[in-house]
């Protein structure tokens, strides 16, 4: 399947998940319900892929950046949710893009993946239709919303590292998110309770936990093994592309003005990641530097 195809499919699990986490939030605080996606997740991982019985183990170094990677992916879940409780969901999306475009222009090794990030972080913000808040609470979602951009970042790059690792993608994942979940434990289990005396809200987290998280990083997983980390933060534009094309089928949401820019804008930089040369191919096959 074309990765972005793949990317498509990430993104309609991500928001049927999203819608899920939006009506815990009446009864369990963002920050905790992040966590709680981070605890699914990661016992469904380790129960499928049983990471104790990977061949030829575990190297130290491996363990060690499979934990990191762990940490800043649960790290950017929680980050992103204290953000969208004070700003905008589309103001959150186009200022978190600042990871991928950080990435992007760094790690670019041609001139198409650097001008298709240029074009998607244009697109992204068109169809985010940001606007900035500036009331009392807007300082702590601009403050949650860097650090956010600033794990997405280090999880391209640590996600790629982990992915083309030994041990395997979906395998190192388990364990990163496992590593992710004790790691903020002691600062995010205490508001879990509420999830204890209710089915129902027990219920939602697990689909928040498989939608939000188990689908959607698996398969970025496989396609962070395909292709470059600077191609990879172009096809995260895709993201916000799937949620407007949802809205418009499902909710009669159609993109008007410059919402349909932005559509283009997506649509083109994705077009220029998807001409490579050969020499793009085996740079994207070529394992990160150490």
């Amino acid at each position: 399947m074309p990765a972005p195809l793949l990317f498509v499919l990430s993104g309609l699990t991500q928001y049927l998940g999203a819608a899920f986490a939006v009506w815990l939030f009446a009864s369990v605080a963002p920050p905790t319900v992040a966590w709680l996606r981070v605890v699914v997740a990661a016992v469904v991982l380790v129960a499928w892929r049983r990471p104790w019985r990977t061949p030829g183990g575990w190297t130290r170094r491996t363990l060690l950046t499979t934990a990191a990677f762990g940490v800043v992916l649960a790290g950017m879940n929680v980050a992103f949710y204290v953000a969208i409780a004070h700003l905008p969901l589309g103001t959150a999306v186009a200022l978190e893009f600042a990871g991928p475009v950080a990435v992007a222009a760094v790690t670019g090794r041609t001139w198409r993946e650097r001008a298709a990030i240029a074009v998607a972080a244009v697109g992204v913000v068109l169809l985010a239709g940001v606007s900035l808040d500036t009331g009392p609470t807007a300082a702590v979602g601009l403050v949650a919303i860097a650090v956010a951009a600033a794990c997405w970042a280090g999880y391209i790059l640590l996600g790629r590292r982990v992915a083309t690792s030994q041990v395997g993608g979906l395998t190192g994942l388990s364990v990163a998110m496992a590593a992710g979940a004790v790691v903020f434990a002691p600062f995010l289990a205490g508001g879990a309770g509420p999830v204890l005396h209710d089915w129902r809200l027990a219920l939602a987290v697990v689909a928040v936990g498989v939608l939000s998280s188990v689908v959607p990083y698996a398969i970025e997983q496989v396609v962070l093994r395909r292709v470059s980390a600077a191609t990879f933060a172009v096809l995260l534009a895709l993201l916000p592309v799937t949620s407007a094309v949802v809205g418009a089928v499902v909710l009669r949401q159609v993109p008007h003005g410059l919402e349909v820019v932005g559509l283009l804008l997506v649509s083109g930089a994705i077009a220029l990641t998807a001409r490579s040369t050969p020499q793009d191919e085996r740079d994207a096959e070529a394992p990160p530097p150490a």
